[in-house]
């Protein structure tokens, strides 16, 4: 699926009348601010740029050091009186990120009038793409971080297939984000474990608060049982565009499914590393967390203890299995 932003690029890249400096085309005039789609010239760097007053300070010396993405700020090149806040790709290979990012920054001021907080919010957007550049450096996600952002994906389309409102379930994929629960929205939460080999009866809980219900009128533990196959079944490359796939009519939602892909670091550089490892099922399996669910809650804990973690045998908890349908009737969608 192409974006709007990689059509205009596309079209900006192939302009032949223009050889030198900011070729710029408005990005949409339903965007409030003055945003255009750029291409820089004779290198064919992809840009987005932000035009505001001249009278307006702006800082970007916290991003002087970035090595991916170049930051600049310059009189505006076809407006007087204006200066231009500049993001440009230093690193083709990135595209995929940035062409996300760009789509990302825009819609976080698109209704934005004052210039003073427009650049406040466009900056604060940014500092939080930073991160996730720092990570593509990695050599991919390890064996246990690939199952378990497969399982987390295998609950998400078991979710869009039941309810069908995709931006309020990529909304509640809070996983990425380091939250405490992988699911979570209104008065409930989903917490998603994958095992595989010889631990598949066995998960291990990371804090006190995971399986916590106090702020939860409903929260379940959703097991996911794998068998890992060469070259065979499901792969994390399979069910990322399968997802992709189902969310290809809303831009937006896509955009945002994408954005929670790269925190969780997964990565398109990263593809080849993942397309001979492919999973079956084996067992899946909801548990609702109530009552004396085998847990430690916060409240369990005594003054002087940290770092809590511990393991539940699932096989002493199957008085609290629910099925399929009694847990997707309480997920409220709204």
């Amino acid at each position: 699926m192409m974006t709007k932003i990689n059509q205009i690029w596309e079209e900006l890249e192939n302009d032949k009348s223009f050889s030198e400096g900011l070729l710029l085309r408005r990005y949409s005039g339903a965007v409030l601010p003055d945003v255009y789609v750029a291409m820089q010239h004779p290198e064919k760097l992809f840009c987005i740029c932000i035009s505001i007053s001249d009278l307006i300070e702006v800082n970007i010396s916290s991003f002087s050091n970035l090595q991916e993405i170049q930051v600049d700020f310059y009189p505006s090149p076809n407006q007087a009186g204006k200066n231009a806040l500049v993001f440009k790709l230093i690193n083709f290979q990135h595209k995929d990120i940035f062409n996300v990012l760009c789509e990302d920054l825009i819609a976080s001021i698109s209704t934005e009038t004052n210039e003073r907080k427009l650049v406040k919010e466009i900056l604060n957007r940014f500092e939080k793409w930073k991160s996730l550049f720092s990570k593509i450096g990695l050599q991919g996600l390890t064996p246990e971080e690939q199952r378990g952002l497969f399982g987390e994906l295998f609950f998400m389309r078991e979710f869009f297939n039941s309810k069908g409102n995709t931006t309020y379930i990529v909304n509640s994929w809070v996983g990425p984000e380091n939250a405490v629960i992988d699911f979570q929205s209104n008065n409930w939460g989903v917490e998603v474990k994958t095992t595989s080999g010889n631990n598949h009866q066995k998960v291990n809980i990371s804090n006190e608060r995971q399986l916590d219900t106090k702020n939860y009128e409903h929260l379940f533990l959703y097991h996911i049982s794998l068998d890992q196959r060469q070259n065979s079944g499901e792969s994390l490359n399979d069910i990322v565009l399968s997802l992709k796939d189902l969310l290809s009519k809303d831009e937006l939602v896509l955009n945002k499914f994408i954005h929670k892909l790269f925190e969780a670091g997964y990565f398109d550089v990263h593809i080849p590393l993942y397309k001979e490892c492919g999973y079956s099922i084996r067992q899946n399996t909801f548990y609702k967390v109530e009552n004396d669910f085998p847990r430690i809650e916060e409240k369990d804990v005594q003054n002087g203890l940290g770092d809590i973690r511990y393991s539940i045998i699932l096989s002493y908890c199957n008085n609290f299995i629910v099925n399929y349908e009694f847990v997707f009737n309480l997920l409220n969608v709204e």
